[in-house]
């Protein structure tokens, strides 16, 4: 497939300055912000103070909690991305070839030490700059799994098995790479929420100016699912027993699908999710290699703020894809290290 770009004259810069002049698409936000105020507002009512919603409350403000940071980054980092970094450096950095630049784009994601969230929105921000979406979408899945911290946290949770580690960055990367060839292959332009390609610094706005819009718009647009995939997280964290768990430990096979689905829902920050599997003590590595490879690509949290940067049609085929793959790779490099 050859990935073309959306011609300029679609998008003019006017357009562009427009759009960061209006109001963001804040749906989901204002959305996730009533359903949040009203929860709060409610905390007196009796049946609101039930251990179980208590325990939905506390989770679902610990994953925002622990994601907004990242998210801030993320898109401050987009914003300044847009606002100072030349458009041509990318494109310049990277091999010509797309199927080249994927891999390339895959091992560059160690140099962001963040999780998922602020991966989405610097993976946008590259393709506004005329990356090939292959290779952004390439560091999209890597940036979370392979950065200095994770390997760190990971190496820490599991002392004494170096293997872990390295199963992880292999597996991690080897998903990367497929899901960015996928792509090359598979993937269509439609199936991406039309973006601004940008052509270099626009006039009329400093530059400080430029970053700031270009924040507030993707933080409003991005803070809403984000809450939306807790508030869904964190219901499903409340509902299932202990006890299911224990049913699918006993299989090996049973075992892995159990705990990639488990990392999907429980939406774990990547710099924490090494710590939760090293709990899962009933599971075999191979199990917990999969929870800490598909967490960081493939949760309700991320494919809420995929949903609101790239579009529903999208997200859905992406991380349908992106679960197949993680999940293969784990099973494959696990068998063979762990």
């Amino acid at each position: 497939m050859t990935e073309t770009a959306i011609p300029a004259a679609v998008h003019p810069p006017e357009r562009r300055r427009r759009a960061l002049r209006r109001p963001p698409p804040t749906t989901a936000f204002a959305l996730a912000l009533g359903l949040a105020a009203a929860v709060l507002a409610l905390s007196g009512t009796p049946w609101l103070n039930d251990p179980a919603v208590a325990a939905w409350r506390t989770v679902c403000l610990a994953i925002t909690v622990q994601a907004l940071p990242f998210l801030l980054l993320g898109t401050a980092l987009s914003g300044a991305i847009n606002a100072f970094v030349p458009a041509d450096l990318f494109t310049k950095v990277l091999p010509k070839r797309a199927a080249l630049a994927v891999p390339v784009a895959g091992i560059a994601g160690v140099v962001l030490p963040g999780c998922e969230c602020a991966s989405v929105p610097v993976a946008n921000s590259l393709i506004r700059r005329g990356v090939t979406p292959a290779a952004a979408f390439a560091f999209l899945l890597s940036a979370p799994a392979i950065n200095p911290i994770v390997l760190t946290a990971t190496a820490v949770a599991f002392p004494g098995s170096p293997a872990m580690v390295l199963a992880r960055l292999l597996a991690s990367l080897a998903t990367a790479a497929v899901m960015g060839w996928l792509w090359l292959w598979l993937g269509r332009e439609e199936w991406l929420r039309p973006v601004v390609r940008h052509t270099g610094h626009q006039s009329g706005h400093s530059r400080f100016t430029e970053f700031r819009l270009g924040f507030q718009h993707d933080f409003l647009h991005a803070g809403g699912f984000l809450v939306l995939g807790a508030m869904a997280a964190a219901t499903f964290n409340v509902t299932v027993p202990r006890s299911v768990l224990d049913t699918f430990s006993g299989s090996p096979w049973l075992s892995v699908l159990f705990l990639a689905a488990l990392a999907v829902v429980l939406a774990v920050c990547s710099e924490a999710d090494a710590f939760v599997a090293a709990s899962l003590t009933g599971f075999s590595p191979t199990a917990r290699l999969a929870f800490m490879v598909v967490g960081p690509m493939v949760d309700l949290k991320l494919i809420a703020l995929q949903a609101g940067t790239f579009g529903r049609a999208f997200a859905v085929r992406f991380s349908t894809a992106t679960t197949v793959v993680a999940v293969a790779a784990s099973v494959l490099i696990g068998g063979a290290l762990l």
